[in-house]
């Protein structure tokens, strides 16, 4: 099978979804790789690195004309329009597409008789870990997030004993301990800061101690806030105002706050409202990892810097893209081994028996496969044909 790995053109985007060190691998595995011409320059990948490692290179029309999987890190945007108006019938399909958001825009490829596979849709089992994107890009994310919070912040994180006093260290709090916001808390404890961390998870206590914060309880947890696959569930307007409640006084302590909570599919939970940003500290910087989705707190632009009451809130987009190299890296390693899973002598095939496979697949010969895209889109159970 041909695998083309296209270039990414929407704004800002500067990963790519192969390097060539997999490209040399997948070759050994029988696949021949078709690289668009440029694909990976933004990441610091040559075009000669790639031909040196096995691939062909090629302009963007011979991808899609002559490749039968077509690769790409993000299907949204200008890369999504074109990706829709070039792609054929009989070819696959496989990167990020936020298909439960966009449910009846990716649904169209099963029309289109395309087989798309939705990078986000991995299940969150051990035998998946290595395939899984998003915690690929959500360690990235909540490292950065740090580093931004720290060029910004007034204060600087460590304890300094100096001749001129001590200066003591930044109070960092994060709120959702998901991946991104363990590593945040990694980060900031690395730079010396006093980090304590919340997140509505029972079970989250013990993570946010193993990368040496303190995690800070509000005694209002209701029992179900985390799903099947591990992610905090959508919680009750009572539950999210109590939570605002308690809260307020605990950012009022603070010198930076990393929000990271999100639900896939669905805006991102409200936790910091305007009110509470007036009861902050001078000084005080957001960072909010949610802003794309929404924004955990209610100030928060996309893109945009807002400064209320002295407070900083930063709203960044495509975190995983401001450190471009390492996060292609950690992408097309996961890349590389779901399509290990699918590979059998040069060609690649789905077995729906497979739950990782079953889970990720978006569409195949004109049915919608993912049980939790069919959820969204109110769909039965597929027939036994596409199964």
């Amino acid at each position: 099978m041909k695998i083309g790995l296209l270039k990414e053109i929407n704004a800002g985007e500067k990963r790519v979804a192969l390097l060539p060190a997999n490209v040399a691998r997948l070759k050994e595995k029988g696949l021949e790789i078709l690289v668009e011409q440029g694909a990976g320059l933004a990441s610091a990948i040559a075009d000669s690195d790639y031909t040196e490692a096995g691939a062909s290179l090629v302009s963007r029309e011979q991808v899609f004309a002559d490749a039968e999987l077509l690769l790409s890190v993000t299907i949204k945007g200008d890369q999504a329009e074109q990706i829709d108006a070039q792609i054929q019938s009989g070819q696959w399909l496989l990167g990020m597409m936020d298909p439960l958001a966009q449910a009846q825009q990716v649904a169209q490829y099963a029309d289109k008789g395309v087989t798309a596979l939705a990078l986000e849709l991995v299940p969150r089992i051990t035998r998946a870990q290595s395939m899984d994107v998003l915690s690929s890009m959500a360690t990235i994310a909540g490292y950065k997030a740090v580093l931004i919070a720290a060029e910004r912040a007034p204060r600087l994180f460590p304890m300094m004993m100096t001749a001129a006093g001590t200066l003591k260290p930044a109070r960092v709090f994060v709120m959702g301990a998901g991946v991104a916001g363990l590593q945040a808390c990694a980060t900031a404890k690395r730079l010396g800061a006093v980090v304590e961390a919340y997140d509505i998870r029972p079970a989250a206590r013990e993570q946010i101690l193993s990368v040496g914060a303190r995690p800070v309880e509000l005694n209002i947890e209701d029992s179900a806030t985390e799903s099947k696959g591990g992610y905090a569930t959508e919680q009750s307007d009572d539950f999210i105002a109590r939570q605002q409640a308690a809260m307020a006084d605990v950012l009022a302590q603070q010198d930076v706050v990393i929000t990271t909570a999100a639900i896939p599919g669905r805006p991102a939970p409200k936790l910091i409202t305007a009110e509470m940003v007036k009861g902050m500290k001078p000084g005080t910087v957001i960072v909010d990892l949610a802003a794309e989705t929404g924004g955990n707190c209610e100030l928060t632009q996309l893109d945009v810097e807002v400064v209320e009451n002295g407070v900083t809130i930063i709203g960044p987009s495509n975190m995983p893209s401001m450190a471009a190299t390492h996060a292609s890296q950690m992408f097309a390693t996961n890349i590389e081994n779901l399509l290990n899973l699918m590979v059998n002598e040069g060609q690649v095939t789905l077995d729906f028996e497979d739950e990782i496979l079953k889970d990720t697949t978006v569409s195949h010969e004109g049915q919608i496969i993912s049980p939790r895209l069919r959820d969204v889109l109110g769909l039965d159970k597929p027939t036994e044909e596409s199964e």
